[in-house]
């Protein structure tokens, strides 16, 4: 919202609204923009199907779960949004879980071999992220889709790294 809107909604001045928004912003309820303030992602309410990195509705099939040393479960909507979400809160992270891309049995993120670059489109986020459990399979997977295959440590950097040149 923007400050001018909160002072007319509330019938205050402008200073009074900076003013009580400060303690807000320094605990992170709530973050600056240009004009105004917006919720921090932390206390938006999201849809139950909602990656709480980019807000789009998820399949699944391909969804990114992290589970939080508080036990807290956030869920993306695929692994290029888990391991983005990872990078941001990696010290607050017990466990990391995905589906293996072709058997979607429940695996152990970080023990994953992830395909990226296939010729095969999904619809999801960029840079596409697909997860194996097994290195066989991924390499399998490649002759017929093309791509590489990364480690989950080298994933989040690839993903990372692309995300900060974009923004450049």
């Amino acid at each position: 919202m923007k400050i001018s809107d909160l002072s007319s909604t509330l019938a205050v001045s402008e200073m009074t609204i900076h003013r009580d928004l400060k303690p807000l912003i320094e605990e992170g309820f709530v973050i600056k923009t240009f004009g105004g303030v917006t919720l921090s992602n932390k206390y938006k309410i999201l849809p139950q199907n909602a990656c709480v990195y980019c807000q789009q509705n998820f399949n699944d099939k391909l969804a990114f779960r992290i589970v939080l040393n508080d036990g807290e479960i956030e869920t993306t909507c695929c692994g290029h949004c888990g391991l983005l979400r990872f990078q941001q809160i990696h010290d607050q992270v017990n466990q990391v879980m995905c589906l293996d891309f072709l058997l979607l049995t429940t695996i152990n993120a970080r023990r994953a071999h992830f395909v990226m670059n296939t010729s095969l489109n999904l619809g999801c986020c960029q840079p596409q992220v697909l997860p194996f459990e097994h290195k066989e399979e991924a390499e399998m997977f490649v002759k017929g889709f093309s791509g590489e295959i990364y480690t989950f440590n080298e994933t989040v950097n690839i993903v990372y790294q692309d995300m900060v040149s974009n923004n450049d």
